[in-house]
């Protein structure tokens, strides 16, 4: 897991963050009637839930085309988010689980949590157009886009 561990070491904001206790992240997953995939759960439960204030400037900063992550979402707000984006017109089918600063999310699709992953596509939610997109074919690969800043 080392895009992970890289990511919280390049991008992690400077508050203490708190590991996600495994029961609590099963529990979620049994509510929502999916299994995440392990490299989105090694990262909560290693690491908590990340901030990342500087990937907004970084990426200004050299026109990036990248949509950029700010805040993973607690476990509350990934369950309540999820039902409420819908509700406002998310296509169905996907489980937010970060944010960017402008309320668009990053999302995991349903069908891909069907089953026990190592790990998941990763699609973008757009607000305001009310879209859905894949932008990576994989957490990890995604992750490593900040990475490589």
């Amino acid at each position: 897991m080392n895009s992970i561990d890289l990511f919280v070491k390049n991008w992690g904001g400077k508050n203490a963050m708190v590991p996600i206790n495994n029961h609590d992240i099963e529990e979620l997953e049994s509510k929502l009637n999916v299994l995440l995939p392990d490299s989105y759960k090694y990262l909560i439960s290693t690491y908590g839930l990340v901030h990342t204030p500087n990937v907004l400037t970084k990426t200004c900063d050299l026109g990036s085309d990248i949509s950029e992550v700010q805040d993973f979402l607690s476990l509350e707000d990934v369950f309540s988010l999820s039902q409420l984006y819908e509700m406002g017109g998310m296509p169905k089918g996907h489980v937010l689980f970060a944010s960017d600063c402008k309320g668009n999310m990053f999302c995991f699709k349903l069908a891909d949590c069907a089953s026990k992953q190592i790990d998941s596509p990763v699609c973008f939610f757009d607000y305001g157009l009310c879209t859905v997109k894949k932008v990576s074919d994989s957490f990890t690969v995604w992750l490593d886009q900040f990475n490589e800043l």
